[in-house]
């Protein structure tokens, strides 16, 4: 299989970032895919996908903004939904989710339960690739980062030169840096962030310059 493509879609309200990533089947001529946070509004999105196998829909985590498509892309694409356990029922519960909160933003939203649930360490093979899960609370208690070679999905947790915030229901600032400082800032330097909001930058730029976390 060959190297993936990455595409990405600043969904919704919150112009939050849904990633594609898409490789061509040498043996069939197919292009398979896998859909990171597909968030609300995604119809622009799935216009791209009308020819690609999708294998699966991975979540960051269950606030509204980065789930708010789940349905649709399911739906549409016939692929399995992935969450962390913690955050599972999340998908289902307006208020657990945010979007009972925020109703000047979105109407309450909630899902059909995902089919898998994730847990640290996991690897998922997925487009003839191995995705690893680090589980990276903080920003949520069930916030994953997904890691594929020198890329890393890191969701609401780490941004170019900021970090997610913790005061939504879950979130607890001390998880937030030890997720940062003793998971992702452990991971190369020239490694690829592809966060949940904003410009995509490195790990080894948010060792260097990040004001809010340094290096333990």
């Amino acid at each position: 299989m060959s190297t993936f493509s990455i595409e990405s879609y600043a969904l919704g309200p919150l112009q939050t970032n849904c990633y594609v990533l898409t490789v061509q089947d040498e043996s069939t001529g197919k292009r398979k895919g896998i859909v990171i946070d597909p968030g609300m509004n995604p119809q622009r999105m799935l216009e791209k996908l009308k020819d690609v196998e999708v294998e699966a829909i991975l979540l960051t985590h269950a606030h509204f903004d980065h789930m708010g498509g789940v349905d649709q892309v399911r739906k549409e694409a016939n692929c399995p939904v992935y969450i962390h356990d913690l955050e599972a029922d999340w998908l289902t519960d307006s208020r657990k989710n945010g979007s009972m909160r925020w109703q000047d933003v979105t109407p309450p939203l909630a899902t059909d339960p995902a089919e898998y649930e994730l847990a640290e360490g996991m690897e998922l093979k997925l487009i003839g690739h191995t995705f690893q899960v680090l589980h990276t609370p903080g920003h949520s208690p069930g916030s994953v980062s997904f890691v594929c070679d020198n890329h890393i999905f890191s969701g609401d947790v780490l941004f170019r030169a900021s970090i997610g915030r913790t005061d939504l229901p879950g979130g607890r600032e001390a998880d937030l840096f030890d997720s940062i400082q003793n998971k992702l800032y452990k991971l190369a330097d020239e490694v690829i962030v592809y966060p949940g909001h904003g410009p995509r930058t490195t790990i080894g730029f948010e060792k260097a310059n990040n004001p809010f976390v340094r290096l333990a």
